[in-house]
């Protein structure tokens, strides 16, 4: 059985940090990309960050600089760190696993960036 489980969301000031966490089970996590995605309240789904199966990377342009995703191998997780938050970064974030037409997806994860 496939899961990936979401930690670390939560309530920040802007400004701060969080580092969200997706931890995977189920699957060879060496040979899947993996993504993270964000969804606001009445908006669509959107790509936030990708890390490749070979370590390779890229970000939307509103968080390139911000924030960075990660993978460790041996934990079979993967990370968003992510700084400088700001209050349109509110979103539930979650997190995708996609190989070869194999696509998995996490329950999500809420962040609230509020004074």
């Amino acid at each position: 059985q496939v899961q990936l489980v979401e930690s670390g969301g939560g309530l920040v000031q802007p400004g701060g940090s969080l580092r969200l966490s997706c931890a995977c089970s189920g699957i060879i996590f060496s040979v899947y990309a993996m993504r993270w995605y964000r969804q606001a309240p009445g908006k669509q789904r959107e790509l936030v960050a990708v890390v490749t199966s070979g370590g390779n990377t890229n970000y939307a342009a509103s968080v390139k600089g911000r924030f960075t995703i990660s993978r460790d191998a041996a934990k079979n997780t993967v990370y968003l760190q992510m700084n400088s938050l700001k209050p349109e970064d509110t979103a539930v974030y979650f997190c995708n696993a996609n190989h070869n037409g194999a696509n998995y997806w996490g329950q999500g994860t809420p962040v609230t960036v509020s004074s």
